[in-house]
C-alpha cells in the first residue's frame, strides 16, 4: 500500500513535521549543540549515542547505525508498516492520507478480504468446539484451550461447502480471492481446506490474512498454507509475531521455528518469543522484518538433515543482514526432536539454557564447514578458506565481519593481512555494481575531498543543487564517486523543493545509504550563514573541478607512457592540465 499514497502528500507531511517532537514525544532528548540524544531506543547502552537533528530532519544512531525520518522512526519504534506510519503522523497534524486514483478501490477491497477471513476464523472457531476429535487432537499435543483461544485455532470440516453454508453465497467471490475456495472444472467453488486443524496467520495488526491448516486425518500435504493473495505473500509474513508483539516479546531476542505447533507449545511454556515461517525457507523479506523488531535471531530447527539444511539456508539469509550490533544464533536440537515435544518433556527453563548456548553465526559457519574439510591438512585448511570466503563476503562492512575474518585466519592458521586482503576482493567483487569507488564503504571519511564535501553539502541543503556547475565532459565522466553525486542530483531534482528531511527519506531505498548518512551526518567547524554556505560550496565546486581536470591529465600522461599522443590528444592534455591549476 506504501506506493498507493501520493509522493507529494508524503512529502508535505515530512515538510510539516518536526522530527525533534516525534520523537521527543517517545523518548527523552537533551540539547547538546544543534542536535538532540537520548538514549537508542533500538539497542541497549548507557551513553547516549542517538542523535536527532532538527536542520536535517532526520536521525542517526552511531552506535547501531539506525537512522532515518521521521517516517522510518515511526515504523521501528512502533512497529508499524509504512502507510499506518504516515497515517499515525498525519493524524497527528489532523490531516487525512489521501490515496491516488485506483487506491480506493483496492483499499476497499482489501478490507472485504479481512472482513471475510475474520468471518472464516469464527466459523472455524464454533466447528472446532463442534468437534470432539479435533479437540481431543489438540489436547494430545499438550495445548491448553487458553492458547487455542489466543491464537483462534480452529477446524475446518470435511464438508465441501462448509464456508459457503455458513456465509452465504454472496462470500464466494471474497472468499475466493482471499484463497479460501478453489474453482472447480464447471465454474463453481469448492473449499480448500477440509478436515483440518485451522491455524489463522495474522497481520501486524491482528488481522487474519491467511490460514495454515494440518491434516487429521490421512491427507497430503499434512500442512497447506493459503495461496498468495492481495493481502497474503507468505514469503514477507511470520507466524506468531502479533502474538509476540501482544506479550512484548518482540524486544527480546526472536526464536525462529518451522512449526505453527512449535510457536504455540514455546508461547504455552512461557517463551511468548517464538514465531515461525510460512512453510518455505527463511526469505530475506522476513528477516528484515524482524531485525526491526530485535537485534537478535535465535533459529531453533529440528535436529535432522532436514533441519540443519533449512538453518544452513536460514544462515545464508541472514548474513547480508548482520550489520554491527545484530546477531544470529543456531539451536539445532537433537535429533528426532522437535521444540514442541522437547519443551514439553524439559520444560522451559531448560530449553530457555539450551537457547542462551546456542552457537552464534560465526561459530555455525565454521563449524558446518570444517564438516567438509579435514582441517589438520594444508589442503583441507585452504578449502576452509575458499568456502568461506564468499558465505563472509556477504557480510555488512563493519566489526563483525572483521572480527570473523580474524577468526577464520585462526582456522586456516593464515596471516590476518591476507586473509582480509583475499576476502576484501571477493566482497569488492560482489560488490561493484553497487559500491561508490570514491565511498569508504562503512568506513568514516579518512578525510573530506572535494567531491564528499560537496556530496555533503548537498545532503544538508538539497537548495544549493542550482549552483552546482560543472562542465558536462566532467559530469558525465566515469571519475570515482561521480556515479554517486549524479544519482543524488537526481533524487534532488526529483523534489519539489527538496529539503534535508524529505531527500534523505526518499534515499532510504539508495544502495549507497550507508555511505549517504555518513556524510549526511558531517558538520562544518562553524555555524554557517546561508551567503556562508554557498560561498563553501561554491569553492568545493571548484575545488572538485580542478580535482577531475587534474584526474584527466593523469590519465592522458599515463596513456603517453604507452604509446604517442595524437594531436587531439596532446591539445586535450594542454587544456586539461591548465584548467587543474
Amino acid at each position: 500500500m506504501a506506493g498507493l499514497i501520493p509522493q507529494a502528500f508524503i512529502d508535505d507531511l515530512l515538510g510539516r513535521l518536526d522530527i525533534v517532537d516525534v520523537v521527543g514525544s517517545r523518548l527523552s532528548l537533551r540539547r547538546s549543540g544543534d542536535n538532540y540524544l537520548a538514549r537508542c531506543p533500538f539497542h541497549d547502552e548507557k551513553t547516549p549515542s542517538f542523535s536527532v537533528t532538527r536542520s536535517k530532519q532526520f536521525y542517526h544512531c552511531f552506535g547501531c547505525g539506525a537512522h532515518g525520518s521521521a517516517i522510518r522512526f515511526m515504523m521501528d519504534y512502533e512497529h508499524l508498516d509504512f502507510p499506518e506510519a504516515v497515517e499515525v503522523l498525519a493524524a497527528s497534524l489532523g490531516l487525512d492520507v489521501p490515496r491516488e486514483q485506483g487506491a480506493e478501490r483496492q483499499a476497499e477491497s482489501n478490507r472485504e478480504l479481512f472482513t471475510v477471513l475474520e468471518d472464516c476464523v469464527q466459523v472455524y472457531r464454533r466447528a472446532l468446539r463442534d468437534y470432539p476429535a479435533a479437540v481431543a487432537y489438540l489436547k494430545e499435543r499438550g495445548l491448553s484451550g487458553e492458547i487455542a483461544r489466543d491464537f483462534a485455532l480452529g477446524y475446518a470440516p470435511e464438508g465441501w461447502e462448509t464456508l459457503r453454508d455458513a456465509l452465504g453465497t454472496d462470500d464466494q467471490t471474497s472468499l475466493f480471492s482471499a484463497g479460501m475456495l478453489i474453482r472447480n472444472k464447471q465454474g463453481g467453488y469448492y473449499d480448500r481446506f477440509r478436515d483440518r486443524i485451522m491455524f489463522p496467520i495474522r497481520d501486524t495488526r491482528g488481522r487474519a490474512i491467511g490460514f495454515g491448516g494440518r491434516a487429521l486425518g490421512e491427507a497430503t500435504p499434512k500442512y497447506l498454507n493459503s495461496p498468495e493473495s492481495p493481502v497474503f505473500h507468505k514469503r514477507r509474513e511470520v507466524y506468531g509475531l502479533y502474538e509476540a508483539r501482544q506479550a512484548n516479546a518482540s524486544r527480546q531476542p526472536l526464536v525462529v521455528v518451522e512449526g505453527y505447533m512449535d510457536v504455540i507449545a514455546l508461547h504455552q511454556h512461557g517463551l511468548p518469543n517464538a514465531v515461525a515461517t510460512l512453510g518455505t525457507a527463511v526469505t530475506g523479506d522476513q528477516l528484515k522484518r524482524l531485525f526491526r523488531e530485535t537485534h537478535e535471531l535465535i533459529f531453533c530447527f529440528d535436529g535432522d538433515a532436514a533441519g540443519r539444511r533449512a538453518a544452513w539456508r536460514a544462515l545464508e539469509s541472514a548474513l547480508p543482514l548482520l550489520e554491527d550490533g545484530r546477531e544470529a544464533r543456531f539451536a539445532l536440537i537433537p535429533e528426532g526432536e522437535d521444540p514442541d515435544a522437547l519443551v514439553r518433556r524439559e520444560g522451559a527453563d531448560a530449553f530457555r539454557h539450551r537457547l542462551a548456548q546456542s552457537p552464534p553465526a560465526a561459530e555455525f559457519l565454521l563449524d558446518e564447514l570444517k564438516q567438509q574439510t579435514d582441517a589438520s591438512t594444508i589442503g583441507g585448511r585452504a578449502r576452509l578458506g575458499e568456502l568461506a570466503r564468499p558465505l563472509i563476503a556477504q557480510l555488512p562492512e563493519g566489526l563483525y565481519a572483521e572480527l570473523l575474518t580474524d577468526r577464520l585466519a585462526q582456522e586456516i592458521g593464515g596471516n590476518r593481512s591476507n586473509v582480509r586482503s583475499a576476502l576484501r576482493q571477493t566482497a569488492d567483487t560482489r560488490r561493484a555494481p553497487r559500491r561508490a569507488p570514491d565511498a569508504d564503504s562503512g568506513k568514516p571519511p579518512q578525510r573530506m575531498t572535494p567531491l564528499r564535501l560537496v556530496i555533503a553539502l548537498l545532503l544538508n541543503e538539497p537548495r544549493l543543487e542550482p549552483h552546482l556547475s560543472l562542465p558536462d565532459e566532467l559530469m558525465q565522466s566515469e571519475a570515482p564517486g561521480l556515479p554517486l553525486l549524479r544519482s543524488l542530483l537526481q533524487y534532488i531534482r526529483s523534489i519539489e523543493g527538496p529539503t534535508a528531511g524529505v531527500l534523505m527519506h526518499r534515499l532510504e531505498s539508495h544502495p549507497e545509504l550507508p555511505v549517504l548518512v555518513k556524510l549526511a551526518n558531517w558538520q562544518p567547524a562553524v555555524s554557517l550563514d546561508r551567503a556562508q554556505l554557498e560561498e563553501l560550496f561554491h569553492d568545493a565546486v571548484q575545488s572538485l573541478q580542478r580535482d577531475l581536470y587534474r584526474r584527466c591529465s593523469e590519465s592522458l600522461l599515463a596513456l603517453a607512457e604507452q604509446r604517442e599522443l595524437t594531436d587531439a590528444e596532446k591539445q586535450k592534455l594542454n587544456e586539461v592540465i591548465k584548467k587543474s591549476k
